[in-house]
């Protein structure tokens, strides 16, 4: 049976822009390679983090949604992420069937929503006139 898992994973911010798109590269390929498929992947950049994780209070956040029909890749991928000592924290779920028609639904109105607000953008100059 296949499965649908999402991961968010922390960064630290301390890393250049090169770093972390090949630290996220990584992971993706691990992904790949052991029989998962990338559904979609968002990279939230830095952001300020609810309390500090040694001594940091800002991390470079990064989604990605897969698939796979193996159970143990998440567990193997939860692995790589303690190996690695860019991570800072990580969280991995298997996505249930509502929250993936609400993950296609957010993704396929994104584009919209950013129209509208451009939309609006132009409505408000317009008053302003």
């Amino acid at each position: 049976m296949i499965n649908q898992y999402e991961t968010v994973f922390i960064l630290t911010p301390v890393l250049s822009e090169t770093q972390v798109k090949e630290t996220v590269d990584k992971f993706k390929d691990f992904i790949t390679k052991n029989g998962g498929e990338i559904i979609h992947e968002e990279n939230w950049g830095l952001r300020k983090l609810a309390y500090p994780i040694q001594k940091k209070s800002t991390g470079f956040y990064h989604l990605i949604e897969f698939k796979t029909s193996d159970g143990e890749l998440t567990n193997k991928l939860e692995i790589q992420y303690k190996r690695d000592e860019k991570i800072i924290r990580f969280l991995s779920v298997r996505m249930e069937r509502y929250s993936i028609e609400y993950s296609e639904k957010k993704r396929s109105n994104k584009p919209e929503k950013k129209m509208e607000e451009v939309s609006w953008a132009k409505i408000n100059q317009k008053s302003d006139i």
